[in-house]
């Protein structure tokens, strides 16, 4: 069984290929497809194919263990690729950083419905199998030990959508890695007003005359409206304020915005993929996580906001577990604060002092 994650909600651009070739190699790429996969829903594909990216290689110890891979996910809407690009990759993969690409065998999948992964919109449209956020975890295990052959990882973790299935990871396979790191997620179901910016978009899209039940031969004009809420939710108010400081401005904004995503965005692979959160509830299994995880969200982030509380709770609960939240600055960038690595590798460096197990 799979799973997906949270949103991507902010455009990711990949680094230019000069600054990436001097800083860390550039990712090799391939895909895996797993036969017959089985869906909690119930639903099956005969070929499921996962897209992913690698850098650097495998290392294993003198029982054939492998020691050095980390597994990094992305969020909703994104793909590996949105995670390769110099406020990520550039902070974290060149030599002497944290996740050293010489050091460490790094893993960025596609998930289920994202990127060059298997999705609706490469032909099977609403017919696609209702993939949930198990399916995804499901499928990248399933990458990971029977495509790449690995069968530990140094460090699981993931943003948005990646961070929470991070949490999924540590409870369903606890002894398969050596550390958790979830970003801007929390450990709990998607409830509150999470939950109904969501479901906007959903209901926006599937009550849509032209959404056609997901048989459109034009995007719906609901994904508009996706696309502007997706927008709205994913900085903190202050860097929207400097983006749009008049009426004019924050029209125009938007409009641009739009437009942008109005060419490269499907209605029906965003409506799976928000969808997807419908089984996340790791709240009943995270005294079952045995690795050291250390979640980080930002104190400005407007889908997980710190004055729940929830992440301290939650994070009680689980044997080695630490939570922090990085303080509003001039440097922090609400919910997409989870792709600005200087925010936090700090942090990372200090989980990777954690023991192999």
């Amino acid at each position: 069984m799979g799973a997906t994650c949270l949103m991507v909600l902010v455009a990711l651009l990949p680094a230019s290929a000069a600054v990436q070739a001097a800083s860390y190699p550039a990712p090799a790429e391939g895909d895996f497809v797993i036969r017959d996969f089985q869906f909690a829903s119930g639903e099956s594909l005969p070929q499921l194919r996962i897209h992913y990216r690698t850098i650097g290689q495998p290392r294993t110890d003198d029982h054939g263990v492998v020691r050095n891979a980390v597994l990094i996910m992305h969020g909703t809407g994104g793909s590996g690729a949105s995670l390769v690009r110099d406020e990520f990759a550039g902070e974290l993969f060149a030599r002497g950083q944290p996740l050293d690409a010489t050091r460490f065998f790094l893993v960025l999948p596609d998930g289920i419905g994202h990127g060059k992964s298997s999705k609706p919109s490469d032909g099977l449209r609403a017919h696609f199998p209702h993939y949930a956020y198990n399916d995804m975890v499901q499928a990248q295990y399933l990458l990971l030990t029977q495509g790449l052959k690995v069968n530990h990882a140094r460090l699981v973790m993931g943003t948005s959508m990646g961070g929470m299935q991070t949490w999924l990871w540590g409870e369903q396979h606890p002894q398969f890695m050596d550390a958790l790191m979830p970003l801007a997620s929390l450990p709990t179901q998607i409830s509150g007003r999470n939950r109904v910016w969501r479901k906007t978009i959903i209901d926006a899209i599937t009550h849509d005359p032209e959404w056609k039940d997901g048989n459109y031969q034009t995007e719906p004009p609901s994904l508009r409206t996706a696309i502007a809420m997706i927008w709205l939710v994913g900085s903190n108010p202050v860097l929207r304020q400097q983006e749009a400081p008049t009426l004019a401005g924050a029209d125009e904004v938007i409009d641009t915005v739009v437009a942008h995503g109005m060419k490269s965005d499907d209605a029906n692979d965003l409506l799976y993929a928000l969808a997807a959160s419908r089984d996340y509830d790791p709240g009943p299994g995270l005294a079952q996580i045995e690795a050291p995880l250390l979640a980080v969200n930002s104190a400005d982030d407007l889908v997980n906001p710190p004055e729940l509380g929830i992440l301290e709770r939650e994070t009680r609960r689980v044997p080695h577990g630490r939570a922090i939240v990085i303080p509003s600055s001039e440097r922090t960038h609400g919910h997409g604060s989870h792709t600005y690595a200087e925010l936090w590798k700090q942090y990372l460096e200090e989980l990777l002092k954690s023991p192999e197990r």
